[in-house]
């Protein structure tokens, strides 16, 4: 396998993950009235035929350690275990953002999913790794904590808003004013999952008989394969908009939002991969700033500034509304800051 051996190699991982992970969603919006659990079927299909191009041939080349063959082989099947396991628990949450993005818009749902993700993700390594600095770690959490509050209410005022807009033009079906609760509930509940299943991908990764980056991203991409097949047994029959769908629905949608989802699900990939062989016990050159840290957590801020400046998700929305999606992403960032500085405190 290929692996980095330089800071530098390293921090362009990181850059490459970051716009992987910032991009991937506006392959649905690409894809016009393409329901999220459609796109999602295209999404893991992509994931797929990434993770296997990239096991047999950057994760066969080199000189790294094994080639992936003999890596994935060479891996306990209780470390297989972990890694289906966490990516079945992160497509769950990652399934549910996409539906809050649906609902809410991107600008809103990936910052309110992932702010919550990584405060969860990263108290449960704070009590495996006491060592780490307490107050950093409380550093971290306001802003986060804040973050969210502030993309809760900005969404809340901007459908109403929206709402006041449609009833002046008599497009209102109700004259009850909205409720946010719906998409804020989607995307709290998808971070939550997310930021559950760090502890499991850490352990498929052990030093001694754990998968390398390669095999991680197969184990992985199999897992959110399967996983998704199950987890749109739910969706589709019980959708958070809309009507019920049948598998009919994803064979007759039109071959252009088929190859978007693939395309989706491919960049995805790329950047899964970029993070997973930027962190590998098995490497020697990893993450050490503060910087590289939070550049491998901040894709949710490019999801957000591409809904709110590209495709003018805030368009109805007044000053306060922008104001306090500003401020949100605002946080999130100082957020992350203080736990990659907490991250760091432990090295």
């Amino acid at each position: 396998m290929i692996l980095p051996h330089t800071e530098q190699t390293v921090m362009m991982l990181l850059v490459l993950s970051m716009l992987c992970w910032g991009s991937w969603p506006v392959f649905h919006k690409l894809a016009k009235r393409y329901r999220f659990e459609l796109f999602y079927f295209d999404f893991a299909i992509g994931l797929g035929i990434m993770a296997l191009l990239c096991a047999f041939t950057l994760g066969s080349l080199g000189f790294d350690g094994f080639n992936f063959s003999d890596d994935i082989l060479n891996a306990r099947k209780q470390e297989w275990l972990f890694a289906l396991l966490a990516a079945m628990i992160f497509n769950f949450g990652n399934m549910l953002t996409l539906a809050a993005a649906s609902v809410a818009g991107m600008a809103i749902a990936f910052p309110l999913a992932f702010g919550a993700a990584a405060i969860v993700g990263a108290w449960v390594y704070y009590l495996g790794h006491p060592g780490i600095n307490t107050t950093l770690m409380i550093g971290g959490t306001l802003p986060l904590g804040l973050s969210l509050i502030l993309g809760s209410l900005s969404y809340s005022h901007l459908r109403i808003l929206q709402h006041e807009t449609m009833a002046r033009a008599g497009k209102a079906k109700s004259t009850r004013r909205p409720s946010s609760l719906k998409g804020t509930l989607l995307a709290l509940v998808g971070g939550l999952a997310m930021g559950a299943f760090g502890p499991l991908l850490l352990r498929a990764q052990d030093p001694e008989d754990g998968v390398g980056p390669y095999s991680l991203l197969f184990l992985f991409a199999m897992g959110i394969f399967g996983s998704t097949f199950v987890f749109n047994l739910f969706f589709m029959n019980l959708p958070v908009e809309g009507d019920p769908l049948e598998i009919a629905d994803y064979i007759k949608a039109p071959i252009k939002n088929h190859f978007l989802g693939l395309l989706g699900g491919a960049v995805w990939g790329l950047g899964a991969l970029a993070i997973f062989v930027a962190n590998t016990p098995k490497g020697d050159t990893h993450p050490n700033s503060v910087l590289g840290l939070v550049m491998a957590q901040a894709g949710p801020m490019i999801t957000a500034l591409l809904g709110w400046l590209f495709w003018k998700e805030f368009k109805a929305g007044d000053i306060r509304v922008k104001a306090f999606a500003g401020l949100m992403l605002v946080f999130f960032a100082v957020g992350l800051t203080f736990f990659s500085w907490a991250t760091l405190s432990l090295k």
